[in-house]
């Protein structure tokens, strides 16, 4: 939310006055100047959100012990990870687990960004 916020705050008011001036309405100056201006920003958290989807684990390693029933040792990436090694003993599977996991990462975030240009140069 700080991110996007600092993205609005740093659109030149400038932008507003000419569009007002144009006879924009609210909605139009929404659509045609903020999310456009912001739309690097929004990338920007989107992007943040894959990678700390993928890395959740402190949370519901805490709350499992309130509701285990609800969050088994297999709610998220990372605690499979950390119960095959520390509960199972099987370190080198969790390790070609936890680099397969990072791979699947940088495949998902390398094809949001190709996406992003490819639409950006379509739009261009």
């Amino acid at each position: 939310m700080v991110i996007i916020y600092a993205a609005l705050k740093s659109i030149p008011l400038e932008l507003y006055e000419a569009a007002r001036v144009d006879g924009a309405s609210g909605l139009a100056i929404a659509r045609y100047i903020k999310i456009p201006m912001v739309a690097p920003a929004l990338m920007l958290t989107f992007i943040f959100s894959i990678i700390g989807t993928l890395q959740l684990f402190n949370e519901p390693n805490v709350l499992r012990q309130t509701a285990p029933a609800a969050i088994g040792p297999n709610f998220t990436p990372n605690m499979y990870l950390y119960n095959t090694a520390f509960q199972i003993g099987d370190f080198y599977y969790s390790a070609a687990l936890a680099f397969s996991l990072a791979m699947v990462t940088m495949v998902l975030v390398l094809g949001v960004l190709l996406v992003n240009a490819w639409r950006s140069r379509r739009s261009a």
